[in-house]
């Protein structure tokens, strides 16, 4: 399946966006705790959990955040022992950033905790609504992943 840009975008791809747009500011508001980690600190310990070391030019890019923003950011998370900085065995003058194990766990425990406030929202759904969401879910996931893989290529 290739995504094929167009001149304009058709009207359907105009309420598409207003959902998924919708849908992603609902997601963050609800089930984001309080007091937790920021969503650019979350999403960088998750490219590592994922990716392995990488340089922090790598991260700021990825985050589309300036190199010096993500090293604030990476030192803070190193206070915190949730990454650890290491020279860059290729390139002495770099250094490259590694999940810790505290990191791993902490992206756990939000994984834990984000899946029970889920599952407790999904309990005030009719079994019959349940179901209808599990079925839309199962053919919008996909596509929304092909969609957001291939902006990710790009």
């Amino acid at each position: 399946m290739s995504v094929t840009p167009s001149a304009e975008p058709p009207e359907e791809s105009h309420a598409v966006a207003a959902v998924l747009d919708d849908l992603a500011v609902l997601a963050v508001r609800r089930l984001s705790a309080q007091g937790d980690l920021s969503l650019t600190a979350a999403a960088t310990l998750s490219y590592l959990e994922r990716n392995g070391p990488q340089r922090l030019s790598v991260l700021a890019a990825q985050q589309a955040v300036t190199q010096p923003s993500m090293t604030q950011l990476v030192q803070r998370l190193a206070r915190e022992g949730l990454v650890r900085r290491a020279v860059d065995d290729l390139d002495g003058r770099a250094v490259r950033v590694a999940v810790t194990d505290a990191g791993r766990a902490l992206l756990a425990e939000r994984r834990r905790r984000r899946r029970e406030r889920l599952t407790e929202m999904l309990g005030a759904l009719s079994p019959d609504e349940l179901r209808e969401l599990t079925r839309v879910a199962g053919e919008f996931l996909p596509l929304l992943r092909h969609l957001l893989q291939s902006e990710a290529d790009e």
